[in-house]
């Protein structure tokens, strides 16, 4: 059995913690986001009522007001984005949900099948990592210049992920054919798990650095 060294286990534990941190704090999103709907829906009867005492007394103004009113809180906690698959749907909600949070334009266009042969935890972190990293770029940026585009689709039998988003750095240069990290010493663990995933997988990624934009390519065999 071959043993690993002082300093891959201590990559391992890193990652691992990483892993951890990334999937609760997803969870906490997920969770505030559906606890938003539960308090809508908990509502909904109040909200009748007084839409009807209003029509009731003739005040078509204050009725129509109160629509607004709702319609935009209703705004804040509906699903933007419904791709097929639950999990895809929960994650990429969540993320765009905080990114518009923001003030960062988020475009999104994704259609997954129900059932994936890439196990949902690995789906989250991939997602989870390139939407944190995107976000995390954006918010150097002007609120007018905060851009994230996703595309999701099933290419033959793999599953195509593409992520764009604008960025502050000028075009970057690979090291060893790789990008490396921005965020510093001890950070930038989340792209060596894609990397994992993706090899895990026997899938594609390609990462793309233009001045003022940042893409990342991944293909994932189903």
């Amino acid at each position: 059995m071959l043993k690993l060294s002082f300093r891959e286990k201590r990559m391992n534990k890193q990652l691992a913690a990483c892993q951890s941190d990334l999937l609760a704090t997803h969870y906490a999103e997920v969770e505030n986001m559906y606890r938003q709907m539960r308090g809508w829906r908990h509502d909904y009867r109040n909200h009748i009522q007084v839409l009807k005492s209003y029509l009731a007394m003739g005040d078509v103004e204050a009725a129509s007001d109160y629509l607004g009113a709702l319609e935009a809180d209703l705004n804040t906690v509906d699903l933007a984005l419904k791709t097929g698959n639950k999990m895809t749907d929960i994650i990429l909600n969540s993320k765009i949900s905080l990114a518009r949070s923001r003030k960062i334009q988020v475009t999104a266009d994704a259609h997954v099948p129900v059932s994936l042969k890439t196990a949902e935890i690995d789906l989250c972190i991939i997602i989870g990592n390139l939407f944190d990293n995107a976000i995390e770029a954006c918010m150097a940026l002007p609120e007018k210049e905060r851009m994230i585009r996703v595309y999701m689709e099933m290419k033959n039998t793999q599953l195509y992920i593409s992520f764009t988003n604008s960025t502050a750095l000028p075009k970057q240069r690979k090291t060893d054919g790789r990008f490396l990290s921005t965020k510093g010493r001890g950070r930038g663990y989340g792209l060596v798990r894609i990397d994992t995933i993706v090899e895990k997988y026997q899938g594609y990624i390609s990462r793309n650095s233009e001045d003022g934009a940042f893409t990342t390519e991944i293909l994932l065999p189903q």
